[in-house]
């Protein structure tokens, strides 16, 4: 280990141990590291000018407590005693006090949702969590060291490929475990976040195509030996609230999960367009499971006839009690829908 990482070792221990020793952290410190006390200030001064963490008093009566910057990461075993809600209560928790209560509920919900898939879906040995909240926002991973999400999902749901898996995962309603789970975690999870991104042995999922997520954040496992990595991002000034996206996606007359919106995007294969009647098929899987159904075509250049009219005319006339809607369609894409939605008045 060299000087800057151990430093910045150093550096986590005190932001990590400093609500349990606020006026002796730099002797509890040098203790851990075999360093002086004088060295371990060093550091000290550093966070507290960088914003980690905060003293009040002089002399023997100084005291450090937590900054508004704060981050924990640790890797757990998945023993049986191991509990979303434990590790959330006993060891992360802290880094979302004092925030905004829209922003920890949606923190303490994804948070709970991801680790809880890890517990339940992962067949991992081990769970890597790492938060951290800056000056503008709030970021949380949850990696596993598991089979894998879509590879799972492809397996038990006897699907043609993982692409498929990731699809049929961003519609919502999929679990493979349909006694103990709805199959909202992650649907929810992902549109109560600023970003989310799946990240499992080389498939992606994700709202925003920007992040590059690498496995990178210092975890114990190598990118080959990640199963699946989640990572949630959310704005501290957001003013979001949970039970606004449940709303969303409920029906008017009781609390049903019963609207999904598709990004039609993910239906795309490398480069390949969308024109077929397979492809629309493929798109249109398990959406009987809905009665409102919002087809995103942000990013979508253009669409077939074929494609077009097996969502629009056929599906919707073999399906009246399903509300098929479109939004995001560039020029091209309106023109070939609407080319389609005459012909629905003919049934």
């Amino acid at each position: 280990m060299n000087n800057k990482e151990r430093g910045e070792r150093i550096r986590r221990q005190i932001v990590r141990d400093v609500r349990h020793h606020p006026t002796d952290i730099s002797k509890h410190i040098a203790k851990i590291f075999s360093i002086t006390p004088q060295a371990v200030h060093g550091h000290v001064k550093r966070l507290e000018k960088e914003g980690w963490i905060i003293s009040s008093g002089t002399g023997k009566g100084k005291r450090y407590f937590l900054g508004n910057l704060r981050e924990h990461r640790s890797l757990f075993p998945l023993t049986p005693e191991f509990t979303e809600d434990g590790v959330w209560r006993n060891q992360y928790s802290f880094v979302f006090d004092g925030l905004p209560e829209n922003i920890v509920d949606i923190c303490h919900y994804g948070f709970t949702e991801m680790v809880n898939n890890v517990i339940d879906h992962s067949d991992g040995k081990h769970v890597y969590i790492y938060a951290v909240r800056d000056k503008e926002k709030i970021m949380i991973f949850v990696i596993d060291d598991g089979e894998g999400i879509f590879k799972k999902i492809k397996r038990l749901c006897d699907l043609h490929d993982e692409r498929q898996a990731l699809f049929e995962l961003s519609k919502g309603k999929l679990t493979t475990d349909p006694d103990n789970h709805t199959g909202e975690g992650i649907f929810f999870t992902s549109r109560a976040f600023d970003e989310f991104e799946i990240d499992s042995k080389g498939v992606k999922f994700s709202h925003k195509d920007q992040h590059d997520f690498g496995f990178i954040l210092e975890s114990e496992f190598s990118k080959n030996e990640a199963g699946t990595g989640v990572y949630m991002l959310i704005n501290r000034n957001s003013d979001r609230v949970i039970q606004t996206i449940f709303d969303d996606y409920a029906g008017p007359d009781e609390y049903q999960f019963n609207k999904t919106v598709i990004p039609v995007k993910l239906a795309q294969y490398e480069n390949e367009k969308l024109v077929s009647r397979s492809q629309a098929k493929r798109l249109l899987a398990r959406i009987e499971r809905f009665e409102n159904v919002v087809f995103d075509f942000e990013g979508v250049s253009a669409i077939g006839q074929a494609f077009a009219d097996e969502i629009f005319r056929v599906y919707a006339k073999n399906h009246p009690d399903i509300v098929l809607l479109s939004i995001n369609m560039e020029e091209n894409v309106e023109k070939m829908v609407n080319r389609a939605l005459p012909s629905i008045g003919e049934k």
